[in-house]
């Protein structure tokens, strides 16, 4: 009887989180967090070997002509761009300009496109603590339990109460921001999935936590587990809501560790929105990565293993088609002359090129010398540099600083013509 049972539960719609609370008699069944294995792949064969090295060679190679200040000032716009990314997968499609006003806190009188606005804002916020806590070399473990709760905490800190509450299934919950589903009541399902039961989503999380710890793997590990974790987070869907947008943080963070970051100049969130031949390739790949474990030659788990390695591979292949692409979007080689026609493009001085062009070779300038690179009388070269930075292109930390490269929209659209869709 309890064998028919638990067959008829392998063969249907996996509904486990119901399979979890079944009692037969004095017999209980518990849901257990090894329904997420495998969690990372045995064996690796040449294709995803061949991945993983053109990943973490092209990955260096970028940015690699930028000094790295510039990079750092570039990774602001590739941060607009990841959350612009991030967003149209979550259906939100906030634009570049809208995200920009936001940062700059000018916000739409309308609720609906400010609480997107206010949304993307929390996005780069909390992306840019990421990055911040990397270079100090402070960044937590990013698959730990602690690290994600504070992530999805992060993000909703400053989020209108009409955001916290999460509607389906004729009923209406209010997330708090940090905590992880923990009840009866916090039962979901996603799609045809059906999600860990609120009651067991700690355990589940200790066990994501203990498989996918960075600290004991190596450089190819960490990337293998990178693509990996997207999934198993994903399928254990931590949170009421917000999973979607915690799980790219998390992928950001991990690339980092992984040696994979390239100063931020990459963004998976715009290759997973757009795929690499559909826009629909994501949801399809992340269902595909749900499915059972089909027979004896397909892994020990409870999960396909087969399936498990063809999302991966998908996974590094986007990563790889992202790095590609943002080296060719970037073209650095040429960014010299691109800076020349910007200054001609906005009716500049001539001598505004000299300034860009030291900027760009040097990473910064200290204001005083903007006189001797551009052979200008002080006076005229003070009010030349103020120019630059009220156009956006050049800024400081301080106002009496030095000045280095900064990239706004207007900049961007001129120097990167493709880093965003014309519309």
């Amino acid at each position: 009887m309890i064998g028919r049972i638990l067959a008829d539960f392998r063969i249907l719609p996996y509904n486990v989180s119901l399979l979890s609370r079944l009692r037969i008699g004095k017999v209980a069944f518990e849901e257990t967090p090894a329904r997420i294995e495998p969690c990372l792949l045995d064996e690796t064969g040449p294709e995803i070997v061949d991945l993983i090295a053109a990943l973490s060679a092209s990955s260096s190679a970028l940015g690699i002509r930028l000094h790295a200040r510039s990079a750092a000032n570039l990774a602001d716009a590739v941060r607009i761009m990841n959350c612009y990314y991030s967003n149209l997968i979550e259906g939100h499609n906030t634009t570049p300009r809208e995200i920009e006003r936001a940062l700059a806190d000018q916000l739409d009188p309308t609720e609906e496109r400010r609480n997107l606005q206010v949304e993307a804002r929390a996005h780069i916020r909390v992306q840019r603590d990421i990055d911040r806590r990397f270079a100090e070399a402070a960044l937590p473990e990013p698959a730990s339990a602690e690290f994600i709760r504070d992530v999805h905490r992060a993000f909703y800190v400053d989020a209108p109460e009409a955001m916290l509450i999460v509607r389906g299934t004729g009923r209406a919950l209010r997330m708090v921001p940090g905590e992880f589903r923990s009840t009866a009541e916090h039962e979901v399902m996603v799609g045809r999935h059906w999600p860990p039961a609120g009651e067991r989503v700690a355990a589940f999380m200790q066990h994501f936590e203990k498989r996918y710890r960075f600290e004991p793997l190596r450089m190819g590990s960490r990337i293998l587990a990178m693509a990996a974790a997207h999934h198993r987070l994903n399928y254990i869907h931590p949170f009421l809501d917000g999973n979607g947008r915690v799980s790219r943080l998390m992928s950001h963070a991990m690339a980092l560790h992984a040696g994979i970051g390239a100063h931020g100049l990459w963004s998976v969130s715009r290759g997973l929105a757009r795929g690499l031949e559909s826009r629909g390739e994501y949801k399809r790949m992340m269902d595909h990565a749900d499915s059972l474990r089909q027979g004896d030659l397909d892994g020990r788990g409870n999960l396909s293993l087969r399936a498990l390695a063809e999302f991966t591979t998908w996974f590094l292949q986007v990563c790889l088609d992202q790095v590609t692409c943002m080296s060719g979007l970037f073209a650095l080689d040429t960014l010299i002359e691109r800076l020349k026609f910007y200054v001609e493009q906005r009716g500049l001085k001539p001598e505004a090129f000299a300034l860009l062009e030291q900027v760009l070779q040097r990473g910064e300038l200290p204001r005083g010398e903007a006189a001797r690179v551009t052979g200008l009388k002080e006076r005229t070269a003070r009010d030349l540099l103020s120019t630059l930075v009220a156009e956006g292109i050049l800024g400081s930390d301080t106002p009496k600083g030095p000045v280095s490269l900064r990239f706004p929209l207007d900049a961007v659209e001129v120097l990167f013509p493709g880093l965003f869709p014309k519309a």
